[in-house]
């Protein structure tokens, strides 16, 4: 049994992180984030987490801004890009053993492959922060600091989730091709357990550790979360061209990026490198059955809601 204590567990991750370690038979201390402004704000944080963390083998940060949609530069660069150094150096301070610090396999962009390197494409706001946050954490983190990269994440309640499921069930749900791409989902229980599996492997794992794929391909993705609709099948060289000039647009008014990137994701999608949480042994706790049964979910959501408003 390891203590850890988990930064953000009020969070959409962070609460299932803390879950599942406590249902694994881990003692877990759920902490509320501090409050930053900006880099002003980091060392009295340090210092009154430090005092917190003391006695725990394991930290993890689950917190930070997850609206990759978002303009703010000050608010992502504050809660995405200093709060994972304020929790590395606390964590450090404290004496704790491992910090895992969980970012996003945003900060890689349009890499054709996405893996376990140092290469990173600052393509918006959102990934100009995750990049800066996974810097901070390894520059004052203990030795074993370690920087976990989940791709898109999905729940019942997750806005993205549902958006894409509305989508997936309406004509505009569209692959380029024959919409075998692999794309890089996962659904949180899958994130909770990888997260937990990093906190308390024996082995201490690399600095940085993506999510390996899960065998979701771009037509699979919609079809599961659009009950069985299939999704139009679109020229790819037609697909390029509308990207290429999705691109042009984003680059005129840089807040379009992220909608360009969900765009060709769905279209496209992006193949992810062997994982070390492969080859260390962890596999996912959630099958096909599970995608499926999300979709169903909000499909009768969706028609139990219509139906109440008539």
């Amino acid at each position: 049994m390891s203590r850890i204590a988990i930064v953000g567990a009020s969070g959409f991750v962070g609460s299932h992180v803390a879950d599942q370690a406590q249902r694994r038979g881990h003692a877990v201390t759920r902490l509320r984030a501090p409050r930053l402004s900006g880099p002003a704000d980091a060392d009295p944080a340090v210092r009154e987490l430090a005092a917190t963390l003391a006695g725990h083998a394991v930290v993890v940060n689950c917190a930070g801004n997850p609206d990759a949609s978002s303009g703010d530069s000050a608010a992502l660069d504050a809660a995405n890009g200093v709060l994972p150094g304020v929790v590395g150096r606390a964590a450090d301070a404290a004496g704790v053993t491992r910090y895992v610090h969980v970012s996003s396999a945003v900060v890689q962009g349009r890499r054709v492959v996405l893996d376990s390197s140092e290469d990173v494409d600052p393509f918006s706001a959102y990934a100009r922060s995750k990049i800066a946050g996974e810097r901070a954490a390894v520059s004052g983190g203990p030795t074993q600091t370690v920087v976990y990269r989940p791709p898109s994440v999905h729940a019942a309640d997750r806005r993205v989730t549902r958006q894409l499921s509305r989508i997936a069930r309406s004509p505009l749900s569209s692959v380029a091709g024959h919409g075998d791409d692999p794309t890089p989902q996962t659904h949180i229980d899958d994130v909770a357990s990888a997260i937990v599996f990093l906190a308390t492997c024996p082995i201490a794992p690399p600095r940085i550790v993506h999510h390996p794929a899960q065998g979701l391909t771009t037509a699979g993705l919609l079809r599961h979360l659009g009950g069985g609709r299939e999704p139009r099948r679109l020229p790819r060289k037609l697909s390029r061209a509308a990207m290429a000039g999705a691109r042009g647009a984003a680059r005129l008014a840089p807040r379009l990026s992220p909608y360009a990137r969900r765009v060709e994701m769905t279209w496209f999608g992006q193949a992810q490198a062997p994982s070390w949480l492969e080859q260390q042994g962890w596999t996912p706790v959630t099958s096909d059955d599970t995608w499926r049964d999300l979709g169903r979910l909000l499909v009768d959501e969706t028609s139990t809601t219509t139906k109440g408003r008539r």
